[in-house]
């Protein structure tokens, strides 16, 4: 059976259109009903969908069964069906996702976070969606060819994806655990298991996920008779892994746990509102930020003998992401003084 090609060989138009489609969709809904409890979901999910219909549509249309753009396809709708679900369990439990508290209601604003989430399905999905094209995975054309499962590139994509996802899957249930046990202190950050390690596990674990998809999705460029522009384009989808990196150390990741963390401890024990019972609570956070790596997971005996100037830039806990007592110390009690 000949390949079929859609908008264009590398999908990439068609999975553009699908996932604008599916998260308009999901925005429509959140947005009507002002419900916030699908929209992390809504965004795992377009992975799992993304994968199933690629892996099917190439199976299927261009008759491709190899076991890479099988073992890929499933690699992503296991990443997704477990972060998908894990987000969906946790705000049923949890409520109402405080971070659209202040953007829910505006239109504008609420609609701005799911075009970001469009654009990161798109990109992130991007090594997967090219594998899985004609363009690569085409008997008729060149594309076919390709080594047998099994190359050291799959290998390592293997072993980087299922690390990176038993550290996620774990660092996430201990830190739920955490949270909704009733004997968990109040006036520290948890410290315990991975956390002890890392200050955000489960960033660490998602980026070493998709560097494995990346890599794992790559070795049809080994075959002599693809063209450059196709092996251009597989490379091309380091953008993935990158992207992923730069959205969660500078965007939706550690810039928006960081600061608001160290403030929640900070005004526990200096804020209007402190009684003492949690005079010791930034104490307890400052220690642990000095002997916790912000990322790669470190051993806190190691890390806090480290020089300032290491940690900030191997282990690149910048000064961004740092509670300055002088300035924001002084605007966090101004405004808790101001609430009513």
């Amino acid at each position: 059976m000949a390949p079929v090609y859609v908008l264009d060989p590398f999908y990439l138009g068609i999975t553009a259109l699908f996932t604008t489609g599916y998260q308009l969709l999901g925005f429509a809904i959140a947005w009507t009903f002002q419900f916030d409890k699908i929209t992390d979901f809504t965004g795992g999910s377009n992975f799992f969908l993304l994968g199933e219909s690629q892996s099917l549509f190439t199976m299927m249309m261009c008759n491709m069964f190899t076991i890479r753009n099988i073992v890929a396809s499933i690699f992503v709708m296991v990443w997704a069906i477990r972060i998908a679900g894990f987000l969906l369990y946790r705000v049923l439990k949890t409520g109402s996702d405080t971070r659209f508290d202040d953007i829910r209601s505006h239109f504008f604003k609420f609609l701005a976070f799911w075009i970001g989430q469009i654009v990161w399905v798109w990109t992130v999905s991007l090594p997967l969606t090219i594998l899985n094209s004609p363009a690569i995975s085409d008997y008729y054309d060149g594309g076919g060819d390709d080594p047998a499962f099994g190359t050291g590139r799959d290998i390592a994509g293997i072993v980087l994806w299922a690390i990176g996802l038993l550290i996620e899957t774990t660092a996430d249930i201990q830190k739920f655990r955490y949270k909704m046990s009733s004997s968990s202190p109040k006036d520290r950050p948890i410290s315990t298991g991975l956390w002890g390690w890392s200050r955000h596990p489960p960033y660490f674990g998602e980026m070493l996920c998709w560097w494995g998809i990346w890599i794992l999705c790559l070795s049809p460029t080994t075959n002599g008779d693809l063209s450059s522009s196709r092996r251009a384009a597989q490379y091309g989808a380091v953008v993935s892994p990158l992207f992923t990196f730069l959205l969660l150390m500078f965007a939706s990741g550690v810039p928006t746990a960081e600061k608001p963390q160290a403030k929640k401890y900070y005004l526990l024990a200096n804020g209007p509102d402190a009684d003492g019972s949690h005079s010791n609570a930034w104490r307890h956070y400052k220690r642990y930020v000095d002997q916790t790596s912000i990322l790669i997971p470190m051993p806190p005996v190691i890390y806090k003998r480290l020089p300032k100037w290491t940690k900030q830039t191997v282990f690149l806990d910048l000064p961004m992401y740092h509670f300055d007592e002088q300035v924001d110390g002084k605007a966090a009690i101004d405004g808790a003084k101001a609430k009513p």
